[in-house]
């Protein structure tokens, strides 16, 4: 187990190495830094200022050392546009992206696991072909269109829901919803596929031998085995949740870290957005290790991979 966390591990590190590198890379590819900073209007000598105010007139990989070197004590640099420390604006902004990627996650499972459990026990059914089609329809739909649908209905005719702001719990209604569409098929296929093969193995049949109820079956044994896979997932999908926020916060005008990339990329602020990718990415990679470390725990095969 210990080869095993230890090669995970590696990887873990070499990908958000990697993710460093091409943020950094990426917003130099923007165009000069400098020119961004100082505006359309600066002449030569402010941009020339700027790129020395901000070290930008360094050689690039004398820049990437010092922002590596720093971000790893935590110092992701201060923001052009804000003017307070990156890492602050992240820590106040991160609380509403988390709730919302573990809204979008608990409505996610509380839609999904029934549905995978219906299709699997109504297999090759009127009914399973309609879950399917339900779970399809939630994959190609584009969440910034539902969430406007979400608006227009909940929002402004029925009046049901705030469409905007993280004042209270109702707030992170309607966009929990449109994050959880992302991940409900995936759930339901995985939640009905591991039903089906659960159903159909040897202890569910010994099960039916010893007379116990349909849903002691069910629940007790089939979903206890199908929920394996499942919950290994739940680590990955909410990594998903947290990444593709960006778009959900700014439909709802939600002012979490992926709102504050928006504005950064807007207000041509790269040290925000270059912490911003860094840190969900992190986020996403740890919590994919999580998710293979689960993985070996349930399934021992694994660990020899």
């Amino acid at each position: 187990m210990l080869q095993f966390f230890v090669r995970r591990l590696i990887v873990a590190l070499l990908v958000a190495a990697t993710v460093m590198t091409l943020a950094f890379v990426l917003t130099r590819l923007s165009g000069d830094l400098a020119i961004s900073i100082a505006g359309p209007n600066a002449t030569q000598a402010d941009v020339d200022a700027v790129r020395r105010a901000y070290g930008l007139d360094r050689p690039l990989l004398v820049q990437f050392f010092d922002w590596v070197g720093r971000a790893l004590t935590g110092d992701l640099g201060q923001s052009y546009f804000f003017k307070t420390p990156v890492s602050a604006l992240i820590a106040e902004r991160m609380p509403v992206t988390l709730t919302l990627g573990l809204t979008g996650l608990v409505i996610a499972l509380a839609v999904s696991l029934p549905l995978g459990i219906l299709a699997a026990v109504r297999e090759n059914t009127a009914i399973d072909r309609l879950v399917q089609v339900v779970a399809l329809l939630g994959q190609a739909m584009p969440s910034f269109w539902l969430g406007l649908l979400l608006m227009i209905v909940f929002g402004l005719q029925l009046g049901w829901l705030p469409i905007s702001g993280t004042g209270s719990w109702d707030n992170y209604v309607m966009p929990g919803v449109v994050l959880a569409f992302s991940a409900i098929p995936a759930l339901t296929r995985l939640t009905r596929a591991g039903m089906i093969q659960s159903m159909a193995s040897d202890y569910i049949r010994t099960a039916r031998a010893k007379g116990l109820s349909r849903a002691s079956i069910l629940l007790k044994h089939a979903l206890r085995n199908a929920a394996i896979p499942v919950v290994a997932i739940t680590a990955v999908q909410l990594g998903f949740m947290l990444g593709g926020s960006i778009v959900i916060e700014q439909v709802f005008a939600l002012h979490g870290v992926g709102f504050l990339a928006w504005e950064s990329i807007g207000k041509n602020d790269f040290p925000v957005v270059q912490a911003v990718v860094l840190v969900l990415a992190v986020i996403y990679v740890a919590l994919t290790m999580l998710a293979d470390l689960m993985n070996a725990v349930l399934d021992p095969r694994l660990r020899a991979s």
